[in-house]
């Protein structure tokens, strides 16, 4: 794992209790904290702030003793994310409790970058480690971010919670909190990560070896038909993908991705021991979390309903050929700005191969072509007889 340390890179991985233990100690601190500071409305200065707090394990006069190594906690822009939490729903309890009540769960990584993932006990967070540059750019983000999430609480674009920075042993584990799209209660029969673009967008043997693979663009075309929707599903969710997109052409973001779950209704509907879970889980807490909710706004047309609700999840009726499905989805990797890097990187792939089909594009001809093949390819609309 690489992690930053200063400017340079190094190789560094404390051990996995270690560091889920220093998570939940870490932001139990900083949230508890949080609410003695009286609720406000949120100022410039707030999205730029950063608080530090050393946490020694024997303890202090304003920190709990505990097991794991000495480390500092860093909390970033605390005010405007606790603003966000509200935004949807989150009250300061439920988000201790999520992150801090059971062990997290540690989850495989399906995409090209070395982060670790996370899980919450109760399915409603992911805790991602990222990289300096990506932290730093978040940081200028917010608000922009603030301002969207104000016009338009219902978006496919990631919903962050709170970002934070674990500083051990000279290492710096930079950490940000966001909604979890892909429920685990339920079944993904297909999981894809969808670019629109071609070069190179197959899933590895590696990938595929697994038990539950991340298959890419060309992989999709290969065993999918497409994804149909009825008329008003279909312009709600790529009036939302629209919107996201010009939304992430408007700060030159690029290179994201479209994480595609599906569950098939017709095969077995949740497991057995998943099931008992899912009564749990349907408590959301989390406003607009859902896929349904994410793109049901205020649409042209009333969203078809999804079958038994307490076993959909909140996924989004499709069907592929005569198979009922629940789709769940979310845009996800938007922390990539298109800097010289990968101005450098677009010129010499497009050298050797068609400039159309590499995923490293300007911001707006990537929006564009994602939007169309998404659009296209992969979601269809049910035309009625």
């Amino acid at each position: 794992q690489s992690v930053q340390n200063g400017n340079a890179e190094i190789s560094y991985k404390p051990t996995a209790s270690a560091l889920k233990g220093a998570i939940q100690l870490g932001i139990g601190y900083a949230v508890g904290n949080l609410t003695s500071k009286p609720d406000r409305d949120v100022l410039m200065q707030d999205f730029y702030m950063v608080e530090s707090v050393f946490l020694p394990s024997e303890g202090s006069n304003m920190t709990p003793a505990h097991h794991f190594p000495d480390f500092r906690l860093k909390t970033y822009a605390p005010l405007a994310f606790r603003y966000f939490r509200e935004l949807f729903g989150i009250k300061a309890d439920d988000y201790l409790y999520s992150i801090c009540n059971e062990p997290l769960i540690e989850l495989s990584n399906p995409g090209a970058s070395s982060s670790w993932f996370y899980l919450t006990s109760d399915d409603e967070f992911i805790i991602k480690t990222v990289q300096h540059k990506e932290a730093e750019f978040l940081q200028k983000l917010l608000p922009g971010y603030y301002m969207n999430l104000n016009q338009n609480p219902r978006t496919l674009l990631p919903k962050f919670y709170g970002l934070y920075c674990i500083q051990c042993a000279g290492v710096n584990i930079r950490l940000v909190v966001m909604n979890n799209v892909l429920p685990r209660a339920l079944q993904m029969h297909y999981k894809y990560d969808l670019k629109g673009s071609t070069y190179k967008r197959h899933a590895s043997c590696k990938e595929r070896a697994k038990f539950s693979p991340t298959f890419k663009d060309l992989d999709f075309q290969e065993m999918l038909e497409g994804l149909h929707f009825d008329g008003d599903t279909y312009s709600a969710l790529m009036k939302t993908l629209q919107r996201d997109c010009r939304v992430l052409e408007s700060f030159k973001i690029m290179d994201y991705s479209l994480l595609l779950g599906v569950h098939v209704l017709d095969k077995k509907c949740l497991d057995r021991g998943a099931r008992a879970d899912s009564k749990r889980l349907n408590g959301q807490r989390v406003l607009y979390s859902t896929a349904l909710e994410s793109i049901q706004g205020e649409g042209d047309g009333k969203v078809a309903e999804p079958v038994a609700d307490d076993d959909t999840m909140g996924g989004i009726p499709a069907k592929h050929k005569d198979e009922k499905l629940l789709i769940f989805l979310g845009i996800i990797d938007i922390l990539q700005s298109y800097r010289f890097i990968k101005k450098v990187e677009h010129s010499w792939k497009a050298l050797v191969h068609d400039g159309d089909t590499v995923s490293v594009h300007r911001p707006g001809f990537y929006a564009d072509r994602f939007l169309k093949f998404m659009g296209g390819t992969v979601f269809k609309k049910i035309h009625r007889k």
